[in-house]
């Protein structure tokens, strides 16, 4: 697991930083999403400037703790990053946090 982001929430948004090697970006706002249609809707698109970078989706874990669950994409990146923003322990900031996933388990014969 690696962070890739801080952010500090400030009304209904999340704003920061990503840094990656491939993505380096300040002023990155998570924008709350009302009225969207569909069958899973973000709750949040992600905006670097003008340009909507992601998109987010309010989870709950397993003991009832909030987060977003994150999918960043751009032409500028080799492949989507997933993470997750969690809330730090000294509350009001938020680290996004990179796990490289899973390769999927071999099927037996």
């Amino acid at each position: 697991m690696a962070t890739i982001g801080t952010f500090k929430k400030i009304g209904d948004e999340f704003q920061g930083d990503i840094f990656t090697l491939e993505l380096q970006v300040q002023g990155v706002r998570f924008v709350p999403v009302s009225g969207r249609a569909g069958e899973n809707p973000p709750s949040h698109l992600i905006h670097a400037g003008r340009v909507e970078i992601g998109v987010a989706w309010a989870q709950k874990t397993a003991d009832g703790r909030p987060y977003h669950s994150v999918k960043l994409d751009d032409a500028s990146l080799s492949a989507p990053i997933n993470a997750n923003l969690y809330e730090t322990e000294t509350s009001e900031e938020y680290n996004l946090i990179w796990s490289r996933p899973k390769p999927p388990k071999a099927v037996r014969a």
